[in-house]
């Protein structure tokens, strides 16, 4: 089972990651993931913390001469604003100056106003603060905040990287894109994949369409100078998927149920879809299943359009997986909404932190991210094996026995 697991807060001294499951011999270099994390720093309308941020991992463990090893993967990215917030994010105690609780927990002041830190009272509407204040019992939405951050996404950013290398070295490749911003859409349905991937990476929206791309910029300046922010969509195409991944036996084992699930647990996306996904509702039956026509070796089958997505009855069907996601805007205004001062309960504007005004470039880094995760847990649920050269000749053999369905049988 491969399986990940983060730590970490936004403004502490790091981001801490580690894969299990990931089999031996796969190509992975520092360089390589950097690429991803460079990528997802990027983005028109990103805020003023990446400029203070490097884009960089260390693997700590499970890497030797870029091949893994098959035993745990360790990665480490540094946060370097860390140095301007290490007394307010300190792992050492405040200790109570009149009753010597360190927690605060007893009589006295609060540690934290006591000492002359910031204490943030003041919930931002959409965001996690109110909310999760009153979950871990946190009146300092600090306690919130730092690790509901998008800052934690660099970490699967870098996790994915890892997954894609393992895809890549079993010809399957994923790439995302921006498809629409602020209400502007783009227009990519005559684009080759390869096209797309193209134009995308040459774009400061990371969009393929270059007028709706130009436009998305002026939308985002504009919501800048509102002191808003816009939200959008973005998708992700996966190619070379082999038929069967995922399954329709039980709902847990679905692979676009485990894709939309990964997907929607990125900070700000509220809404999943596959292939046509909502479209499909609107349309009749005969103009939304793909025809199945018959095709020459070595495949026995073709597909003449891929309104599914690529998935059907829960697996993949070979054609390329495609995946879209709604990313709401960023719950920071600088031109804040209405809130309350848990302190006193009065009416006031909500708190006000530094953030972009738009982020669905960084989140379409991220979402290929989440997607080459559950391809390749799925990949390792199906074709086993403990390191590359087992799993390459497992699949390998998979799919001369796809070649041979087609006249087989009793």
């Amino acid at each position: 089972m491969l399986r990940y697991l983060t730590a970490g807060e936004s403004h502490g001294p790091a981001l801490m990651g580690i894969l299990e499951g990931m089999p031996a011999g796969v190509p992975v270099t520092v360089e390589g993931i950097n690429s991803d994390l460079k990528r997802r720093k990027g983005g028109h309308g990103r805020g003023g913390r990446m400029k203070i941020e490097d884009a960089t991992v260390q693997i700590m463990a499970g890497v030797r001469h870029g091949r893994t090893l098959g035993s745990p993967i360790g990665l480490l990215i540094h946060n370097r604003d860390w140095a301007n917030w290490s007394h307010i994010m300190s792992p050492e105690p405040l200790v109570n100056e009149r009753a010597g609780d360190p927690e605060g927990h007893g009589a006295g002041p609060d540690p934290a106003r006591s000492s002359g830190m910031r204490v943030l009272t003041r919930p931002r509407p959409g965001h996690a603060d109110l909310i999760g204040g009153i979950k871990y019992g946190h009146h300092d939405f600090c306690n919130v905040l730092e690790r509901a951050s998008a800052r934690e996404t660099a970490m699967r950013v870098a996790i994915g990287a890892v997954c894609h290398s393992l895809l890549e070295a079993v010809g399957i490749r994923v790439i995302a894109h921006v498809v629409e911003i602020g209400g502007v859409a783009a227009r990519t349905e005559n684009l080759s994949i390869q096209e797309i991937a193209a134009l995308s990476a040459e774009s400061p929206v990371y969009c393929a369409d270059r007028e709706a791309g130009a436009q998305m910029v002026q939308a985002i300046d504009k919501a800048k100078g509102d002191g808003d922010t816009l939200g959008g969509v973005f998708e992700v195409i996966a190619i070379g998927v082999p038929p069967g991944l995922g399954s329709h036996v039980a709902s847990d084992r679905k692979l676009d149920a485990r894709l939309a699930a990964e997907v929607i647990g990125i900070q700000a996306i509220k809404g999943v879809e596959v292939g046509l996904g909502f479209g499909a509702a609107r349309r009749p039956g005969s103009q939304v299943h793909d025809e199945i026509l018959p095709a020459g070796q070595p495949r026995h089958w073709t597909r003449p359009s891929n309104r599914a997505g690529g998935i059907e009855g829960g697996m993949s069907n070979s054609e390329p997986i495609v995946v879209r996601a709604a990313m709401k805007p960023i719950a920071t205004l600088y031109k804040p909404l209405r809130s309350l001062d848990i302190r006193t309960g009065e009416p006031v504007l909500a708190g006000v932190e530094r953030s972009d005004t738009c982020a669905v470039p960084a989140a379409s880094v991220v979402g290929r991210a989440a997607v080459s995760f559950v391809l390749a847990q799925a990949l390792l649920e199906k074709f086993g094996g403990d390191n590359l050269s087992e799993i390459t000749r497992n699949l390998a053999s998979y799919s001369e026995s796809v070649g041979a369905f087609f006249g087989g049988g009793p």
